[in-house]
């Protein structure tokens, strides 16, 4: 998948995308300049991290 194809399907925008593929959040590959995706390493991921417990809110 490319980063256009995984905003669509996280349904999010392609900048917010960005900032958490750069922060390491989201697995993925830079292939030269452009970053692909793996559906199955997305789906995995989203999995986990609906499984983690939210974490409390600093105040």
């Amino acid at each position: 998948m490319t980063i256009s194809d995984l905003a669509v399907y996280l349904q999010m925008s392609q900048s917010s995308l960005y900032k958490l593929v750069q922060r390491g959040s989201v697995p993925g590959h830079k292939v030269g300049r452009h970053w692909r995706f793996h559906k199955v390493s997305i789906d995995r991921w989203l999995q986990e991290s609906s499984a983690k417990p939210s974490r409390p809110s600093k105040k």
